[in-house]
């Protein structure tokens, strides 16, 4: 269970990481280079969620987005100094909830 939370967290990261060095060259007009490096940074991003161990891509992927969620938020927080409220959190609560049944109901 910690190496799938950990496999989402570094995809997370990746694409978060990744898409903010694009956004940063296209939008606030950053060095080229920032967006080649985002770009491979994406690259990676496409190739970690496959290094979980479940069988399923629509279910990995779909319990990757609620963790993707929560590191948005987290990253905008302390990145961006976005500071999320109330509903941020509780919409972060709700997805979590939903990746842990995604991943971990009992199925037979």
């Amino acid at each position: 269970m910690l190496l799938a939370i950990l496999i989402f967290i570094l995809a997370g990261l990746a694409e978060i990481g990744g898409g903010y060095l694009v956004w940063l060259w296209l939008r606030e007009s950053k060095p080229l280079w920032y967006g080649i490096a985002g770009g491979f940074i994406l690259v990676l991003y496409g190739i970690i969620p496959t290094l979980q161990s479940f069988p399923s891509f629509g279910r990995v992927y779909a319990a990757y987005g609620g963790v993707f969620i929560v590191l948005a938020i987290l990253w905008g927080w302390l990145i961006d100094k976005k500071t999320p409220d109330m509903y941020d959190w509780i919409g972060a609560v709700i997805c979590i909830i939903g990746v842990s049944v995604i991943l971990w109901a009992p199925r037979g």
